[in-house]
């Protein structure tokens, strides 16, 4: 029997997304569904959903929670990647909250950012590890990473876990869509390329009948900045730079110097950027996670539609030799002319029975892989300080961060980087 793997299975929600699929798509009938996660509360909640889904999906599938990890991985053909270290409390608490003791204040932190970088440090050793039983117990199993900071734990994966890894966001299923609904225009039949880096890659092609949309996407985003609306960073990047980016306002805002200036607190205002954005949403989470918990894991009769998420398009295109075309997050193998080697980035890849093929773009606009490297600088020093086990590399890292430069001396932006490895405590491996 064929196997998927999903580890961070108790994020229940996405576990329904990705598991759901699958068991609506007929070439993935008779997979074993294995479950995987440290909450064994959650974990038995997502196996009690999955079971209803199951059964009023009519699948063949079967549903199996493991507490041994290595066991949930053995003979994986597939395995999901959804998991958060440190969770709300304590780590993205330490996050928000003491970079702001410096003045630095952040809206998402899951990326780049002083709150990126952290989150990355306690993630790349639970992400190794998973490598490690991957070589072990199921060595020619495709990874797909749902786990932010998504640009470095895929790098990683690849590059020291050697485990095939492609990891996937829902910001380039949506870019296009999201950008003509806000400006009321018409999405049927329009043709898109894009790519750069995760959360930072390009509409660098929009197209309809063979005509260029960008002139007229321009006029009605030069219209709509005149009202707040809630995607005012991502239209003044088009403006300033001519091209709009993939990730929402609210994550771009911390990826650049230009937003969240402590000497121009108008900017917040003007630009409408919700400082302390993800702190909030995880409180409202938490919160309305009783009444989400009778819908989705008590009730017998749950349903589901097949998502947008990536996940099952793969699997089916692998296992039908059917080709797909994904947005995918890939090791930077000549893709990318003018980004580094090194880096990961996010291009449109083609999926079939030969698993997934990445396709060549050349280089980008030269303004665009500018502001792609200033945000890889920091991703590769992550992996560099992780790898290595050295502090100073931590300190690279956040002095090169394009927010945290902007705002802090080289003395504070060190200082920082001690008090929030002192926070975090056994979260992290020792750093000399």
């Amino acid at each position: 029997m064929s196997k998927i793997t999903f580890l961070g299975a108790g994020s229940s929600v996405f576990a329904k997304n990705v598991l759901g699929d699958c068991m609506q798509t007929p070439a993935l009938q008779g997979f074993e569904l294995a479950l995987f996660d440290i909450d064994p509360v959650r974990l038995k909640d997502s196996e009690n959903m999955l079971n209803n889904l199951k059964a009023g999906a009519g699948s063949s599938c079967t549903v199996k929670a493991y507490s041994d990890r290595k066991e949930a991985l053995r003979g994986a053909k597939f395995v999901v990647n959804a998991i958060q270290v440190g969770g709300y409390d304590p780590c993205t608490i330490t996050d928000f909250e003491i970079p702001k003791k410096y003045g630095l204040r952040q809206t998402i932190a899951d990326t780049l950012g002083i709150g990126g970088l952290f989150r990355n440090l306690r993630t790349i050793p639970v992400m190794l590890d998973f490598a490690a039983d991957i070589r072990e117990v199921c060595p020619d199993a495709l990874f797909l990473n749902y786990t932010n900071p998504m640009a470095v734990l895929t790098n990683v994966m690849n590059t020291y876990g050697g485990v095939r890894t492609v990891g996937l966001c829902h910001s380039v299923q949506v870019c296009m869509p999201h950008l003509f609904d806000s400006l009321g225009l018409d999405k049927e039949g329009v043709q898109t390329k894009i790519a750069g880096i995760n959360h930072m890659a390009w509409l660098l092609e929009v197209t309809k009948d063979g005509v260029d949309l960008y002139p007229e996407i321009k006029r009605r985003a030069a219209e709509k900045q005149k009202e707040k609306h809630d995607d005012m960073v991502r239209y003044e990047l088009m403006n300033r730079f001519g091209y709009y980016i993939t990730e929402s306002s609210e994550h771009s805002a911390e990826y650049h110097p230009y937003f969240i200036k402590k000497n121009y607190p108008e900017l917040i205002e003007r630009f409408n950027i919700p400082l302390d954005e993800y702190p909030r949403r995880c409180v409202n989470q938490i919160a309305n996670w009783k009444q989400m918990r009778e819908e989705l894991v008590n009730n017998k009769n749950i349903e589901h539609e097949r998502s947008h998420e990536y996940a099952s398009y793969i699997f089916e295109a692998i296992e039908t030799n059917v080709p797909y075309k994904i947005g995918g997050n890939v090791m930077n193998t000549g893709l990318i002319t003018n980004l580094p080697k090194e880096a990961c980035v996010e291009v449109s890849c083609l999926v079939d029975a030969s698993g997934v093929t990445p396709t060549y773009v050349g280089d980008l606009p030269p303004q665009l892989a500018a502001l792609n490297r200033t945000n890889i600088n920091t991703q590769l020093l992550t992996i560099e300080a992780a790898i290595t086990g050295k502090r100073e590399h931590i300190y690279h890292a956040a002095m090169l961060d394009p927010h945290t430069a902007a705002e802090l001396s080289l003395d504070d932006i060190v200082s920082l980087c001690d008090d929030l490895i002192e926070a975090h405590g056994d979260w992290l491996p020792k750093y000399v």
